[in-house]
């Protein structure tokens, strides 16, 4: 597929209208450019926002980080500035990596100081970030059905594999990477042949394993896990998903299209960009 492709999707979806409040939700952070993903960072008690600021796969030179408070208080616009179009991210070892087209950016935690671009290997279209507990750094390629892996500063295939059907949210789980999957068949206005779906990566064995009664309902985004449930969000349609083991996913919340990768405290909240508001939603969960 032609990298191109990925470039109408923020034409595509437009700008959206006035928000609409969603049950549980604690706050709106606003003032935000095409705001991408919202990382809770917990040894600072805060949360870091990328920003495209433009089209999702140039490398402009606009992008850039902000900080937000706990209540959704801008921090500091631009922390970070530097990059291109910055999407997901990951916390290891004092350091951001973030997401950016066909590189991972190094980000010093404590200053917000660039410290590093790690160039990826045939990377097409890097998009969402995660860090497992022994400290190393996974990135999905959406356009090319990959996950690398980063340890240190060295990026690796992890694993290709035409199951993961345009993977783009990872996290990181115990034993495995939940990947939430786009779909296949991405047609230029980013609509699918076939809608994507929840998967886990072992990453012991590397095997791809969908996840049972997850599969084909929707464009997926971000994904994260508190405890035994995944959630999921749908850009195309701003849905918010929810799903257990041995279920079916289950629609929680609905946001204008544009809900993207998708950050927690672990515990009870939700951190939704929504990327074509500029704004981050908190949603407190039931």
């Amino acid at each position: 597929m032609n990298r191109l492709s990925a470039f109408a999707l923020a034409a595509a979806i437009g700008i959206a209208a006035a928000p609409v409040a969603q049950a549980g939700e604690l706050w709106r952070a606003r003032g935000l450019e095409q705001p991408e993903s919202a990382l809770f960072d917990a040894t600072n008690n805060r949360i870091i926002v990328s920003n495209i600021v433009g089209n999702p796969g140039e490398a402009d030179g606009n992008g850039y980080l902000s900080v937000l408070s706990l209540d959704g208080k801008t921090i500091t616009q631009h922390w970070t500035d530097g990059m291109d179009a910055p999407k997901g991210m990951a916390i290891s070892g004092g350091k951001v990596y973030v997401a950016d087209i066909t590189k991972v950016r190094v980000v010093d935690l404590a200053s917000g100081k660039l410290i590093a671009s790690i160039v990826v290997p045939n990377a097409v279209f890097l998009n969402d970030m995660t860090s497992d507990h022994t400290g190393k750094v996974y990135v999905s390629d959406m356009l090319a059905d990959t996950i690398y892996r980063i340890d240190g500063d060295r990026p690796e295939l992890f694993v290709r594999d035409a199951l993961l059907a345009s993977p783009n949210g990872v996290f990181a789980d115990g034993d495995r990477l939940i990947v939430a999957s786009w779909g296949k068949g991405i047609k230029p206005d980013f609509s699918t042949a076939e809608p994507g779906g929840l998967l886990s990566v072992d990453l012991a064995n590397k095997a791809v394993s969908p996840l049972p009664g997850a599969q084909k309902f929707a464009d997926l985004d971000g994904v994260i896990a508190i405890g035994d449930t995944i959630y999921a969000t749908a850009y195309m349609t701003g849905t918010l998903y929810r799903y257990k083991a041995g279920g079916a996913p289950e629609a929680v919340a609905h946001f204008k299209p544009g809900s993207a990768d998708i950050g927690t405290d672990g515990k009870s909240i939700l951190y939704v960009p929504l990327m074509n508001e500029g704004e981050v939603a908190a949603l407190k969960l039931d």
